[in-house]
């Protein structure tokens, strides 16, 4: 296993938010970008009544996502997915160089 920090949260929070849920059990969300660490890849985690397997783990800029980037965390494009995290930070938009975990995942069943 390549060398990661400890994590900083417990997978079960990796995916919580209903709507993202849903994207990632009808496939369209397969990254979930953290300020921490909360799965390894080869772990597992259930959501929607589906099992996951984290297959990756790498480290970002926030401000080198792309729209690609973006629609595979649920998301049509980039400007629709900072408005989210602007509101979910009360308003206040995250820093270019804010590093981040990136968490990729798919169902099990499509390992």
């Amino acid at each position: 296993m390549a060398d990661y920090p400890e994590k900083t949260c417990s997978i079960d929070r990796l995916l919580t938010h209903e709507k993202l849920i849903a994207a990632a059990v009808s496939g369209r969300k397969t990254e979930q970008r953290r300020a921490g660490v909360y799965a390894y890849p080869g772990e597992s985690f259930d959501v929607g009544g589906q099992t996951f397997v984290v297959k990756g783990l790498r480290r970002e800029r926030y401000g080198d996502m792309t729209d690609a980037d973006a629609q595979a965390e649920g998301y049509p494009n980039l400007a629709m997915y900072k408005e989210l995290i602007k509101r979910v930070h009360g308003g206040t938009d995250m820093e270019d160089d804010q590093l981040v975990w990136v968490h990729e995942f798919a169902k099990a069943a499509e390992q």
